[in-house]
């Protein structure tokens, strides 16, 4: 198994304001979206990827979501290998990703993917 990338997941309050700044102030594209109106999405630059996720409110707001996700080559070999307590899935996505969570001992939720699409 080998992670190919490393992606935060950052939680804002406001994803309008913050699609904003991400595409008008720091000149990112936007790669995907989600939700209707959106409320997560995938900004490109160069060769940088984040995350930005109002589904879950502010950063400081107590929520199960993500804190980072990291791309692997396989999901299940990761899930094999670990000898951790706190993990869900792995699990098939509706968009094409096959993800494992692992919390570590903060309780931030790490989500692993592999493409599957």
């Amino acid at each position: 198994m080998t992670l190919t990338s490393a992606i935060p997941v950052l939680r804002v309050s406001d994803y309008p304001r913050a699609r904003a700044f991400w595409t008008d102030t720091l000149g990112f594209s936007i790669a995907e979206e989600g939700g209707d109106p959106p409320r997560f999405g995938i900004f490109r630059k160069d060769k940088a990827t984040v995350f930005v996720d109002a589904w879950h409110g502010a950063d400081t707001h107590p929520s199960p979501g993500w804190r980072a996700y990291l791309h692997v080559d396989d999901v299940d070999a990761l899930a094999a290998s670990l000898d951790w307590p706190d993990t869900e899935g792995p699990t098939d996505a509706v968009y094409g990703m096959r993800e494992l969570v692992v919390i570590d001992p903060d309780g931030n939720r790490l989500c692993f993917g592999q493409d599957v699409s």
